[in-house]
């Protein structure tokens, strides 16, 4: 199933589509019914992060965010049985609305990989991909293995469920 570097593999998971770009990347892309701008804001304020990141049924203990190059984060998701996950990284370049990229680690997990979001509107809607850069094949499937895909299609869900309660200005 590993794609070649010239033979990316394209599945649905729920509304996300995933795509295996590389040995290394990993691309995930929804469109959600809201404008570029909204989507980017909600994604930039810890106040909009608390209320949606994270698969269902889980909250937020933690949600630090400093939105700026160079500015450094952390989110702890807790799980309904208490357990709780730990995310972490450095922002690495912002242009608002249209991207920013930042550093993203696991607590316990070594290494930390580069992700890009990028933000498109049509017709009031807006695209957002998402491309997960890994440093090697056994990493990317270490993240694939740990049920990212279910845990990201969760977070789009709420994501466009939190949207929804957005008014537009």
């Amino acid at each position: 199933m590993a794609p070649t570097d010239s033979t990316p593999v394209t599945r649905k998971v729920g509304s996300m589509t995933l795509t295996l770009r590389s040995d290394v990347e990993i691309e995930l892309s929804r469109t959600f019914d809201a404008p570029r701008r909204l989507v980017f804001e909600v994604h930039s304020k810890a106040e909009h992060v608390r209320q949606w990141w994270g698969s269902k049924g889980t909250t937020m203990s933690v949600c630090d965010m400093d939105f700026r190059p160079g500015g450094a984060w952390r989110y702890v998701i807790r799980k309904p049985n208490g357990k709780e996950y730990g995310f972490h990284g450095t922002f690495v370049d912002i242009v608002p609305p249209e991207w920013f990229s930042w550093m993203f680690g696991v607590d316990g997990m070594p290494g930390e990989g580069l992700e890009v979001y990028r933000f498109t509107e049509h017709d009031g809607k807006t695209t957002l991909t998402t491309t997960s850069h890994f440093p090697s094949i056994e990493v990317r499937d270490a993240v694939i293995a740990s049920g990212m895909e279910a845990g990201a299609a969760e977070l789009f869900d709420r994501l466009e469920d939190y949207l929804r309660t957005m008014e537009p200005e």
